[in-house]
């Protein structure tokens, strides 16, 4: 039942919203900067100018939201007022109330997610561990789970390169998925997934663990300046596999990209390995595999600055044993553990099927993100 402390308490919350939000600040900054935008000698600098509308549209973006929770907040009190003389069903006030508050959790939730690269498109890359047809599977598994993620959110998925498993599964897949911050949301998910479950492919029936690796990185866009070393590639071209059609199967037109670089803290070389099978022209899959190689050596610069090694390799560590971020337990009981935040559920299956926004809030709210800039 709702009651006058329970609309004082949203109140509460929408005023530090507006506080740590700096929305009075932010709007002032818009208006310079639509000022500016307006300037004949703006565009002189396509760069400067593109970064520029990028940082306006996220400031418009925050003050549009906050201003929409104030909008509802009022729209609340009046249906209060309302229900107090009889106007308005309980039902009807329970129902806005709930939409208030899924929208300023969403926004709270949002600002979290306030370091530099989290409001960009995510690429996940999922390999299947050592484990033969079970891990293929289980990289299989993981595939639909992101998927049905990004689907329940909206976001859109495209597969930028496919790699099938011998009998079954995946040995590994790549993703682009384009949303308002998925990388954002989608960081934490870096690191080594085990499953652990009687496998439908052993006809003794007897108990498998497997491994596959999710690594996560933010997709660069135009107004973000990625300088590549061209004497430092090279391209080889493949056959694709999988559905695509003849002309996919039957041409070279799945391109290999190798970028080698020196890792300075290491002291070492270190080589980047990108395949793309996205497109049935070669040229569009170059294009795209050089968009991806920058989207890399971005997200080493961003670690590089923030010093948060430690999140990002996780992706990049053996998989096997010790090494997990996340155990699927679904015989001889059903659990699914995060191991960095403790958060759990019983609820295998709806975990499977995308429901995986408390294990990504879970691990945000661990890592403590400072109040959006």
């Amino acid at each position: 039942m709702i009651t006058q402390e329970t609309l004082k308490e949203i109140q509460t919350r929408i005023k530090d919203l507006y506080e740590y939000l700096e929305i009075e600040k932010k709007q002032v900054e818009i208006q310079n900067e639509e000022e500016k935008s307006a300037d004949p000698s703006f565009w002189e600098n396509a760069k400067e100018a593109q970064k520029i509308l990028k940082h306006l549209r996220g400031k418009k973006r925050w003050v549009e939201e906050y201003q929409e929770i104030n909008t509802q907040y009022e729209d609340l009190v009046v249906l209060y007022d309302f229900f107090k003389t009889g106007d308005v069903t309980e039902e009807e006030i329970n129902s806005h109330y709930h939409s208030v508050v899924a929208l300023l959790e969403n926004i709270e939730f949002k600002n979290m997610l306030s370091s530099e690269g989290d409001d960009l498109n995510a690429v996940i890359q999922i390999t299947a561990g050592a484990g033969g047809t079970e891990s293929c599977d289980w990289a299989s598994m993981l595939l639909r789970m992101y998927i049905m993620w990004a689907e329940k959110h909206n976001f859109k998925v495209k597969e930028l390169n496919y790699q099938a498993g011998d009998v079954a599964g995946v040995k590994t897949v790549t993703l682009e998925v384009e949303g308002d911050y998925t990388f954002g949301y989608l960081k934490g998910e870096n690191g080594v997934h085990r499953l652990v479950r009687i496998s439908p492919f052993d006809s003794n029936a007897k108990r498998h663990t497997s491994f596959a690796s999710v690594y996560v990185y933010p997709l660069v866009d135009e107004s973000i300046d990625i300088q590549i070393n061209q004497a430092s590639l090279s391209w080889d071209t493949f056959r694709s596999s999988g559905a695509g059609g003849q002309n996919v199967n039957k041409v070279e037109t799945g391109v290999r990209l190798r970028y080698k670089y020196k890792d300075e803290e290491a002291a070492e070389e270190k080589e980047i390995i990108i395949e793309n099978t996205e497109s049935r022209s070669q040229l569009q899959n170059k294009e795209k595999a050089l968009q991806l190689l920058k989207s890399r050596l971005f997200e080493i610069e961003l670690e590089k600055r923030n010093a948060k090694r430690d999140e990002i390799e996780a992706g990049k560590m053996k998989i096997e044993w010790g090494s997990q971020i996340r155990n699927y337990v679904m015989q001889p009981y059903r659990l699914i553990k995060d191991v960095r935040t403790g958060t759990e559920t019983s609820d295998v299956d709806s975990v499977m099927n995308g429901n995986i926004d408390d294990f990504l809030k879970s691990y945000l709210m661990l890592m403590g993100q400072k109040p959006q800039q």
